[in-house]
């Protein structure tokens, strides 16, 4: 016996459905626990709710379709049901222009990686609604694309989590130390009156074992002390003390340039509230002097 629309006898037709919904559910599981591990914005919780809202009617297992539902449930709690922000999120994300009619003379720039994966949920999503709403008629080239498609999800659902963590709330990616700044940090030897100091319980904060007389230790600017060893790996990706996040300089001018900016900004949003409460203050004793 054949399908309608094809040659493909109808049980192989079939066998080739029940296996898209197994590898469907499969894949939407893994999508399921990186947004709620990794992801927050709505643009790919609202894809994610779609591939939910697809499958949930696609499964007889109960327990698969209780799971769906639950991911349905928590993808609506986290969007909050407001999708107008959503939308103006997507169309601003996916468009390329800055208003109709304009031209530019350098070539588009690529997609990044978040805006490649979400396309590809959407397509995904399609190809899933092509392919159940055929019913038992399914053609098996749609079965084949969306397979396709699945495939390169896959391949991108987990390149695209380093720049979404790097972006996320518009936080940049701090850079590692300054190699110079690094390389002039004071060693000093351990003595009894220095341990003493410390406390007999101290300890180096990365590797955890007890501070000895005689041990060599790195000196930050804020006077924490680590072994060499153990400070080089940890300065190497990061710019800061592991224990009071003090800041140390580093080689990127883009983000030194950022953090002055940030502290003038700071420094500006504090002298604004102390001109704040000083004119408060201010016709506070003009009105006392009005009594």
């Amino acid at each position: 016996m054949f399908c309608g629309s094809c040659t493909t006898p109808l049980s192989t037709s079939k066998q080739r459905e029940q296996f898209f919904v197994v590898q469907f559910y499969s894949i939407v599981c893994r999508v399921a626990t990186i947004l709620k591990t990794r992801y927050t914005a709505p643009g790919f919780w609202l894809a994610g709710l779609r591939l939910f809202e697809l499958l949930e009617p696609l499964v007889s297992d109960t327990s698969e379709k209780s799971h769906l539902r639950n991911c349905i449930s928590q993808a609506k709690q986290h969007l909050n049901e407001i999708e107008n922000p959503v939308q103006s999120s997507e169309s601003s994300a996916s468009r390329g222009y800055l208003f109709e009619g304009h031209l530019t003379v350098d070539p588009e720039p690529p997609q990044p990686q978040w805006l490649v994966q979400s396309n590809l949920m959407n397509a995904f999503a399609s190809a899933a609604a092509a392919e159940s709403s055929q019913g038992s008629a399914t053609n098996v080239n749609t079965v084949e694309n969306a397979a396709n498609v699945l495939e390169q999800l896959i391949d991108h659902l987990d390149s695209v989590i380093p720049e979404i963590l790097e972006n996320e709330g518009g936080v940049r990616r701090v850079p590692p130390a300054s190699k110079e700044v690094v390389a002039k940090l004071p060693v000093i030897t351990l003595t009894e009156e220095i341990l003493a100091k410390l406390g007999s319980d101290a300890e180096c904060a990365i590797c955890k074992e007890n501070l000895l007389v005689g041990d060599n230790m790195q000196e930050l600017p804020c006077k924490h002390t680590f072994h060499p060893p153990c400070l080089k790996p940890w300065l190497d990706e990061h710019n800061s003390c592991p224990i009071c996040r003090y800041e140390l300089q580093t080689d990127d001018h883009d983000y030194e340039s950022w953090k002055e900016r940030e502290k003038e900004a700071e420094e500006e949003r504090k002298g604004a509230a102390n001109a704040v409460r000083g004119g408060e203050y201010i016709i506070k004793l003009l009105a006392e002097d009005m009594l």
